[in-house]
């Protein structure tokens, strides 16, 4: 064979090496899983994404935090939780647990204006930004339901959990949906996250729950909320969590530790990721000798 010939064989064989050697693959996020787990009650499906803490299992399990609209919060969550927990200083090790559905939008907006609402008429509502109808409302509590009675018995069944240890976020009707919980089922978290929460829905019904909640005079011992909002958001969103902070002060008298924090600069996407962090904090313990 020619030397030229030779040469151009071998170039060839070496293009064909560096061509494999750079193809793309996938990224695996280490120490993580995601699998559907189905409502028994309604059979409507839910995307759960779990990251797995690296340290062995405390005696009482781990503490558990759990993030609503999953698919877009699940990876801000997850490496979060691996910054803020590593050795030998940061926070204890914990799972984190993120409910999404089956799609590859960080949103699903139909499904979640269902389950993250009380039932509401559109009059009670502002108009919509779209020519549509409001979708299907009203289903907090048959999503409560499913949290209840299927997803935290299936954390458990894979995980050890310290049942008094875990934590609930959700941000905008995710905030909301947050707060209803606490007022309604306050048994289910130990540490409730509402970033700015949409209490306008329904003719700001949650203000004259809030009211109620506090006439109650529940038993909080132990428990935290925290309300988080950007400050630059919409002056009414602003407003409203003040008001609800300030109805809500009280509860310090039941046991509940409770604050309340607008973030400079940040507006109502801008802030979340901020938010899903401040969970960390709010939610977890310091490895023991590691100083704030």
């Amino acid at each position: 064979m020619e030397l030229s010939k030779l040469i151009a064989v071998w170039m060839l064989f070496i293009m064909n090496i560096a061509a494999s050697s750079a193809q793309a693959t996938g990224i695996t996020v280490p120490a993580t899983e995601q699998f559907t787990l189905t409502a028994s009650a309604n059979g409507r499906r839910y995307r759960i994404f779990v990251a797995h803490p690296r340290d062995a299992a405390p005696a009482q399990g781990y503490p558990t935090i759990y993030l609503l609209d999953g698919n877009a919060t699940f990876l801000i969550g997850a490496e979060a939780v691996r910054l803020q927990t590593r050795k030998p200083k940061g926070f204890e090790p914990a799972a984190l647990v993120a409910i999404g559905y089956e799609t590859d939008e960080p949103f699903d907006v139909v499904r979640r204006y269902f389950d993250y609402t009380t039932p509401s008429s559109p009059s009670a509502l502002p108009p919509r930004k779209v020519d549509e109808p409001w979708p299907k409302l009203g289903g907090a509590d048959a999503f409560l339901d499913f949290i209840e009675h299927d997803l935290k018995p299936e954390i458990e069944r894979r995980l050890p959990i310290d049942r008094s240890r875990q934590t609930l976020f959700g941000h905008s009707l995710g905030g909301f949906f947050t707060l209803h919980t606490l007022f309604t089922r306050s048994h289910l978290f130990s540490t409730y996250i509402a970033g700015s929460p949409s209490i306008w829905w329904n003719n700001s019904e949650l203000l004259d729950r809030a009211r109620d909640f506090v006439a109650s005079s529940p038993d909080l011992e132990g428990k935290k909320l925290f309300i988080g909002i950007g400050a630059d958001e919409l002056d009414d969103m602003v407003a409203d969590s003040r008001k609800m902070a300030t109805l809500l002060a009280p509860l310090a008298a039941d046991g509940l530790t409770f604050k309340h924090l607008e973030f400079a600069g940040e507006e109502h996407m801008t802030v979340l990721p901020a938010l899903v962090s401040r969970t960390i904090g709010s939610s977890l313990l310091h490895r023991e000798g590691a100083g704030r």
